[in-house]
């Protein structure tokens, strides 16, 4: 005899809970657990890098030095300096570079895909920025190094063309993509309703996008710019190959430097495990840890600025 649905669905509330019940349970469980693990995941790094370098770190090292003085010296035989200045400052340099690169050409690329294509253009156009962001860095490394080289000292008659401007062209090239994704995703958030009354007020296509759109997707643009930003700093092997290498201050553009990331990726494999040196460059590494934290920081703290004076 068959039972009445109704009497099997009072059965089920009143008895144990059912399959469905339980595999929305563990559905929901899992995907917190994927949400937390990027937390433990970053804090595991850090805890890693840092009892890598700890015992340098906590016991020898000179923090004004090591912030503050130019000198990274770390296997002189008699003075072992361990001064990142020099090294901050080529890293801010090119990464300065990029951003003057990137953000006019991405945010300009992200409007006009928005904004001003359609159809096969609009997807084709997605397609080449993909197709950009997944040159390997090695890749971009050779262009600075065959290519810019040689262009930078014929046109600027420089010494050598593996320097800031070498490093900012290519790290700025290789910034577009993000730039340009989050920079789209920010236009298309706008609703329809703001393109529409512009319109309607006579404003021409231009006129919508840079006296309505852009202000209305500032904060998503100002994510997209900070983005690139931190994608620039933790560049390695391109900045490796375009920059020259050198540990100075640059007083100009056409100085060749030397960035914290290329740092510790030319000297790591090099160096003795557990010597001073060693626990120097997780001590870099700490110091990128900083550096991308409070871009990250100044990101979220400029959004949610932007977003409260709406």
């Amino acid at each position: 005899m068959d039972v009445p649905a109704s009497v099997l669905a009072g059965r089920e509330r009143a008895g144990a809970p059912s399959l469905r019940s339980i595999g929305e349970s563990a559905i929901e469980w899992l995907v917190r657990l994927c949400g937390f693990s990027a937390i433990f995941f970053v804090l595991g790094i850090f805890i890693f890098v840092f009892f890598s370098g700890a015992d340098f770190i906590v016991r020898r090292l000179d923090v004004g030095e090591f912030l503050f003085t130019p000198d990274w010296y770390p296997t002189s035989v008699n003075n072992k300096r361990y001064g990142t200045l020099a090294l901050l400052a080529g890293t801010v340099s090119v990464t300065a570079l990029a951003m003057l690169v990137a953000v006019p050409f991405g945010l300009g690329v992200a409007v006009f895909i928005s904004e001003f294509t359609s159809g096969p253009l609009k997807e084709g156009l997605k397609i080449v920025v993909e197709l950009l962001a997944a040159i390997p860095s090695v890749v971009w490394g050779f262009i600075g190094l065959v290519m810019m080289n040689p262009l930078i000292i014929e046109v600027f008659h420089a010494p050598i063309g593996l320097n800031v401007l070498n490093g900012g062209l290519i790290l700025g090239f290789m910034s577009v993509p993000i730039v340009v994704s989050i920079g789209e995703d920010a236009l298309k958030a706008v609703p329809d309703s703001f393109r529409e009354a512009s319109v309607a007020l006579g404003a021409t296509r231009w006129q919508t996008a840079y006296k309505v759109l852009l202000p209305a997707a500032r904060s998503g643009l100002l994510a997209a710019v900070l983005l690139g930003v931190g994608r620039a700093i933790g560049e390695t092997i391109a900045v490796l190959m375009a920059t020259g290498h050198a540990v100075q201050i640059p007083l100009s553009p056409l100085d060749s430097v030397r960035t914290l990331t290329a740092t510790i990726a030319a000297e790591l494999g090099e160096t003795a495990r557990g010597s001073d040196h060693y626990q120097a460059l997780f001590a870099i590494g700490i110091l990128l840890f900083v550096l991308t934290f409070a871009v990250n920081l100044t990101a979220d703290l400029l959004v949610r600025g932007t977003t409260n004076r709406r």
